[in-house]
């Protein structure tokens, strides 16, 4: 099965928001997070949606599924003190939907709803074909590496991809992943592709959507509106 960890625990300081978290800025009436649910819970290959929300925020959002009818969001946890542990109360919900099965969880950002049906279907089978799958756009400007001895290291952009979402694994594996950094003490991983890569995990890759950005700053959410803009025009008027 598949299973989609929906990130909402963020309050959004870059935002400057003050009302809400940025993860629920209304856009044409509806919340970004409902923008980036309907993308899941429209895949026919998603059986069940799990939220890691902000507590006080839980039944906000409840109200908004129901007003939205989206239907394969199964659990809200709350979210922890930091990303990765609320990746983690995610996927512990997502191990108990499963329930024993064999299943595939797909990590994704609450406010990056820019995302394709597509994309989805590129990391499941990505994950079928190679344990994980961590969705990339290529390399636009150069990359500087600064070294501890203070020296730079510049990679080749033809070689170099920057990493975005879904990151997408075997749920048995990212589980223990985190339970290895739980027993050590680490809850400093910036991501899940990074923590995978520590622990000696293979990645793989696929090509994204460039436009698949992060709603993080004021900035973000004017591309996003115009995004939707032109996603809009195409379904009426064909463009």
């Amino acid at each position: 099965m598949n299973i989609a960890v929906i990130f909402a625990g963020g309050s959004g300081l870059r935002m400057h928001t003050k009302s809400r978290p940025k993860q629920f800025l209304d856009l044409n009436g509806k919340p970004i997070i409902i923008y980036t649910l309907e993308l899941f819970d429209n895949h026919p290959d998603i059986d069940a949606i799990v939220v890691a929300c902000i507590e006080a925020w839980i039944s906000f959002l409840e109200k908004q599924l129901r007003k939205f009818e989206i239907n394969k969001v199964v659990k809200i946890v709350p979210g922890g003190s930091t990303g990765q542990e609320s990746i983690y109360n995610g996927l512990c919900a997502a191990e108990s939907i499963a329930d024993g099965r064999e299943a595939n969880v797909l990590i994704h950002d609450g406010v990056r709803p820019l995302i394709t049906e597509e994309t989805i279907t590129d990391n499941i089978r990505k994950v079928e074909e190679q344990g994980s799958c961590i969705t990339c756009i290529p390399a636009t400007e150069t990359f500087v590496v600064k070294q501890p001895d203070g020296s730079l290291e510049i990679p080749s952009r033809a070689d170099s991809l920057i990493a975005r979402a879904p990151q997408s694994f075997r749920l048995s594996d990212i589980l223990t992943a985190h339970r290895r950094a739980i027993s050590e003490g680490r809850n400093d991983f910036i991501d899940s592709c990074t923590m995978m890569s520590h622990y000696g995990y293979r990645l793989g890759t696929i090509i994204g959507p460039m436009e698949n950005i992060k709603i993080t700053t004021p900035t973000d959410f004017f591309v996003l509106r115009a995004m939707v803009k032109v996603h809009e025009d195409q379904q009426i008027f064909g463009l």
